[in-house]
């Protein structure tokens, strides 16, 4: 009975969270009419070479320090206390870089923290009249900062929250914003199987500030404001085989953007572990009603080292037209 009740007050907490204007975030109208609405779009970019190798199926497993970007309840599952270090080489030569801690306070409530940048290289700035540059370099840089807390509120249910500080800056404007990632994680008691349910970059609008020259004397500086990209994930997992040595886990995933239509993802992971504790996996997953990707795999391995556990993974996305994303981790687990 007193499980029953934690549960109960943890959801109606979780709903006092979320105000009444979510609903326009979250339900808006039909996706054909979003897209193009939303700013900060480097929030949308997939964390860590596991879960982007299964197609992005990450919400219902959460299960590393990924969780910090996918569902902040998902760092109370886990006991190893953990640190992430991603690296993506993603589109047109940016690179996206993400690092990420989880430390355990107990059995039950875990704390996180990470940081997440997109960058480039200088780039020169170029003119009407000087198209081979003027002699000056601006440079493209976002960052995110997230604090997390989890907690596992019964064996079977858990729910956390993430408060994320987000900032872009490019050529002298910039945009400043904070944002807040709940999630839930359930147990169902059937097998393996657990559902989840998140909501990442939840807030309010945010517009440039700055001021842009233009030819001349003149100048610009009246911006409009846009949402952030706030999505809500619902994902469903389980293992339908598993041994001591072996184990297959899939995963189904519906994603529910503000800013473009629905799509709906499902990923699998097939590992073996041998008899000295050597992990070798292998990840394939497939998003649908995607532009330019549709087809994800990956690998990783993880060894024991003294009193750490070390693992490296990798994972390959095409973008069609756009190219191709590579990223590459390292995991240290204690």
């Amino acid at each position: 009975m007193q499980s029953l009740s934690s549960v109960r007050k943890a959801i109606f907490l979780i709903l006092l969270m979320l105000p009444v204007s979510a609903s326009a975030q979250l339900l808006p109208i039909l996706g054909g009419q979003r897209a193009g609405i939303s700013s900060l779009q480097f929030l949308k970019i997939g964390v860590g070479p596991r879960a982007t190798a299964m197609g992005e199926t990450f919400v219902a497993i959460a299960n590393d320090a990924s969780a910090l970007y996918w569902n902040p309840a998902g760092i109370a599952q886990f006991q190893e206390n953990s640190v992430l270090f991603s690296h993506t080489e993603w589109l047109v030569g940016l690179k996206h870089e993400f690092a990420g801690v989880v430390y355990h306070l107990s059995t039950s409530d875990a704390i996180g923290a990470s940081v997440t940048s997109l960058h480039t290289e200088d780039m020169a700035v170029t003119t009407e009249t000087m198209p081979y540059g003027t002699g000056e370099y601006f440079r493209f840089a976002d960052i995110a900062i997230t604090a997390t807390y989890g907690r596992r509120f019964t064996e079977q249910f858990s729910a956390g929250m993430g408060v994320r500080y987000v900032q872009e800056s490019i050529a002298g404007l910039s945009m400043r914003a904070l944002m807040v990632d709940l999630g839930t994680f359930y147990w169902t008691g059937l097998g393996t199987s657990r559902f989840a349910v998140a909501v990442s970059n939840f807030g309010a609008e945010v517009k440039p500030t700055g001021t842009v020259n233009l030819i001349g004397d003149r100048t610009y500086n009246d911006f409009q404001s846009f949402s952030p990209p706030t999505v809500f994930r619902i994902g469903f997992a389980f293992e339908p085989y598993k041994t001591e040595t072996q184990r297959v886990t899939t995963a189904i995933q519906l994603n529910h953007p503000n800013d473009n239509s629905e799509n709906v993802s499902i990923g699998a992971e097939y590992s073996w572990t041998s008899p000295i504790g050597i992990m070798l996996a292998g990840r394939a997953g497939y998003r649908f009603n995607v532009d330019e990707q549709n087809i994800t795999f990956g690998a990783g391995a993880s060894v024991p080292v003294s009193m750490l556990r070390v693992g490296v993974d990798y994972s390959y996305a095409n973008f069609g037209r756009l190219g191709d994303v590579h990223r590459l981790s390292l995991t240290i687990s204690f």
